[in-house]
């Protein structure tokens, strides 16, 4: 069986583009992305799994009174198509805790800083304000806080002294688009393991 990825966007989707790569590539074995969920119903990235052939939901986020209630639909439609894992690749809402309890350490997240410097929005901006000599990107297991859970990988960015918000966002986003697929790929072949705060790579 193979495992079951769903990914869950707000916008262009380039990190969902490199898992799906990765995947079509082989470099992942034994996964498939077979839904793609968007609060978004314009984003680029539902666009781009419609034309892979991928299944594809939209959900209107003002048809629900509160956040739990929105995400228990899509609990119920994740867990009717037996999912394994969800990533996050810039999915701009807050998920409820009840999502997280349902998918414990299923649920993947990237994040463009070395966390737990920078969370939230513009981490990038924050980081060329803040004067750090390097920045980067983290993927981690979901908690019930904003980029807050376990750490699986991390790369590190030099900051430029002529670095713009643009120029460093595009070179962190190249190491995004390698260290995502890496963190999908330890968690197809069953090398993670969370103890507390800590992601052990098993096999290493």
């Amino acid at each position: 069986m193979k495992i079951q990825i769903a990914v869950l966007l707000s916008g262009r989707g380039s990190n969902f583009k490199a898992i799906l790569n990765a995947i079509q590539t082989k470099y992942i074995i034994n996964a498939e992305i077979s839904l793609v969920v968007s609060n978004n119903i314009d984003a680029p990235g539902l666009v781009y799994a419609d034309a892979k052939n991928i299944e594809t939901l939209y959900m209107d986020k003002s048809l629900h009174n509160d956040r739990e209630s929105f995400d228990r639909v899509i609990i119920e439609i994740l867990q009717k198509k037996r999912i394994d894992l969800v990533c996050l690749a810039g999915y701009m809402m807050l998920i409820s805790p009840c999502f997280v309890n349902a998918f414990k350490n299923r649920i993947m997240n990237i994040h463009p800083s070395l966390l737990p410097s920078f969370p939230g929005l513009n981490a990038q901006k924050q980081a060329l304000e803040y004067g750090v000599k390097v920045a980067g990107c983290t993927v981690h297991f979901v908690d019930d806080h904003m980029d807050h859970g376990p750490i699986i990988a991390q790369s590190v960015v030099i900051i430029e002294d002529n670095d713009t918000e643009d120029s460093l966002s595009k070179r962190i986003l190249e190491e995004e688009h390698r260290i995502y697929p890496e963190a999908v790929k330890l968690f197809v072949e069953k090398r993670l393991l969370v103890e507390g705060r800590k992601v052990k790579i098993l096999g290493r």
